[in-house]
């Protein structure tokens, strides 16, 4: 069985590609690292600013090898967690352009990624309750602040299945597609919005969003960010990009 991650680079955003053919993209042991080690990759390389992420046609993932998951132990678990794991610590933005079926840790993947992005044959499964399989790999924490309790209760304890749509109108992806192509392209494109920022500031900016999403105030997230953003005041990035609108402004 033929399983990879292929990594495309183009104008500052990394296209991951998870490929298991034989089993409609299934998160086994061997996928999950290769992704934590494409993932790796592509936070190391200073040319990437974003990262975009999706299934070898026509699926997405359909979840986890359940042959894997007979039997297991935590430890096991948590190795076939990595990958969605790492997608969720990226320090980078990450999409998913979700182009088929995200079933069981499939749609853990997805609720990984910072973007949601659905083409028309996207379908979103939790399917734990029909596989009599506690959900894991923190399935819960993501759904919850993704869809809100009741949301994330009709699809996991109630095992409603959206599709492209009703995905789009619960919030769960944030834009639909008509087709595939488009959905990388709007994929590609929304990613190299992120890429096109400077690089220290939107991984600064991702890591304080996180922080603030936990803040019990207006006051106390104002003060989480004065810190940083008087930081970026003094960068070079910002002094030359203020310099060139001011330029650009002055021309007209």
């Amino acid at each position: 069985m033929s399983t990879e991650v292929r990594t495309t680079v183009d104008d500052g955003v990394a296209l991951l590609t998870v490929s298991n053919p034989e089993r409609r993209n299934a998160m086994n042991l061997d996928l999950s690292a290769k992704l934590v080690a494409a993932l790796d990759a592509a936070v190391a390389d200073p040319a990437v600013g974003a990262i975009v992420i999706t299934g070898e046609p026509p699926a997405f993932c359909a979840g986890g090898d359940l042959s894997e998951l007979q039997g297991a132990d935590p430890m096991r678990l948590r190795t076939v967690y990595a990958g969605f794991l790492a997608v969720a610590q990226c320090p980078l933005p990450t999409v998913a352009a979700v182009n088929g079926a995200a079933v069981g840790a499939g749609l853990n993947l997805a609720l990984a990624c910072d973007l949601r992005l659905a083409g028309p044959g996207a379908k979103f499964d939790a399917r734990f309750m029909q596989l009599g399989l506690h959900p894991g790999g923190g399935y819960t924490w993501m759904v919850d602040r993704a869809l809100g309790t009741q949301g994330a209760k009709a699809l996991t304890l109630f095992c409603d299945v959206l599709d492209a749509a009703e995905a789009e109108r619960v919030g769960l992806v944030w834009r639909r597609y008509d087709d595939d192509a488009t959905l990388l392209a709007g994929a590609l494109e929304l990613a190299g919005r992120a890429a096109a920022a400077p690089r220290s500031l939107i991984e600064t900016t991702k890591a304080t969003m996180r922080v603030t999403a936990g803040a019990i105030s207006h006051l106390e997230a104002t003060e989480i960010e004065v810190r940083a953003q008087a930081a970026s005041v003094h960068s070079t990035e910002f002094q030359e990009r203020v310099t060139a609108l001011q330029a650009k402004i002055s021309r007209r």
